[in-house]
C-alpha cells in the first residue's frame, strides 16, 4: 500500500492546477446579465455539457480506460475548471482559498486555507513555461484543450487520491465499463459528477456544508 499523500504534495499539485485553470475559467465566463442565483448552476449545467464530453472521451475504450491513469485525471481536471469557475462567482481570489476548495471538493480532504498558505509560500516561483506552456497556446479552443491536458498530467501525480472526486450515478458508471458505448455512460456519469462538484463547491462557499 502506498504511503498517504502529504499535504505538501497535494498543495503543490493543486496550486499548479489552480494556476493553469483559473485564467481559463475567467476566459470562459458566463452571460454577464445572468442573475446571481443562477450563476453557480450555469457552471454546473452549461459548461458541463461541453466539459463532460471531454472528460468522458477516454471511456471510448471502455473498461480499458480504468487501466490507464486517464479517466480520473481528465475528469478531475474538468471538474477543477468548474469548481474554480464557481469560486470566481463567489469572489474567491486568494490562491490558498481556491486550493483549499479544490482539495475539499475533489479529494474530500480537509485542508483549510490556513494550512495551505505556508505551503504555497514555500513553492513560489516554480511555475515555469514547461508546465504552463507558451502563453499563445493557452488561448482558443485548442489552447483550452491543451490546458486541460496539462492539468490532467499534473493530477496524475496524485491519482490515488482522485477516486474521492464527485461521481455520477451507478447505472451510468456501469454502462461506462462497456467498450464503445461506454462513452455514452461516461458522458452521463461525468456530467452528473460535474454538477455535483459545482453544487458542493457552492454549498461550501455559502457555508451550507460544515468544514
Amino acid at each position: 500500500m502506498a504511503a498517504p499523500l502529504s499535504d505538501a504534495v497535494v498543495v503543490d499539485v493543486l496550486r499548479r492546477v489552480d494556476r493553469l485553470l483559473t485564467p481559463l475559467a475567467t476566459r470562459l465566463g458566463r452571460p454577464p446579465a445572468l442573475p446571481r442565483d443562477q450563476r453557480d448552476s450555469w457552471w454546473a449545467d452549461q459548461v458541463s455539457r461541453v466539459a463532460a464530453g471531454v472528460s468522458a472521451t477516454p471511456r471510448f475504450a471502455g473498461k480499458l480506460a480504468d487501466l490507464l491513469p486517464l479517466q480520473n485525471t481528465v475528469g478531475t481536471a474538468v471538474q477543477s475548471l468548474v469548481v474554480l469557475g464557481v469560486a470566481g462567482e463567489h469572489d474567491v481570489t486568494a490562491p490558498a482559498e481556491r486550493v483549499s476548495l479544490l482539495a475539499r471538493v475533489l479529494l474530500d480532504r480537509e485542508l483549510p486555507a490556513s494550512r495551505v498558505e505556508p505551503l504555497l509560500a514555500g513553492g513560489k516561483g516554480t511555475y515555469v513555461q514547461g508546465t504552463l506552456g507558451p502563453r499563445e497556446e493557452r488561448t482558443g479552443v485548442r489552447g483550452a484543450g491543451r490546458t486541460l491536458w496539462r492539468a490532467a498530467r499534473l493530477l496524475s501525480r496524485i491519482d490515488d487520491a482522485l477516486d474521492a472526486r464527485p461521481k455520477g450515478r451507478l447505472a451510468a458508471r456501469a454502462l461506462s465499463n462497456l467498450p464503445v458505448v461506454g462513452v455514452v455512460g461516461g458522458y452521463l456519469a461525468e456530467r452528473e459528477g460535474l454538477r455535483r462538484a459545482a453544487a458542493r463547491a457552492a454549498d461550501l462557499l455559502e457555508g451550507a456544508v460544515s468544514p
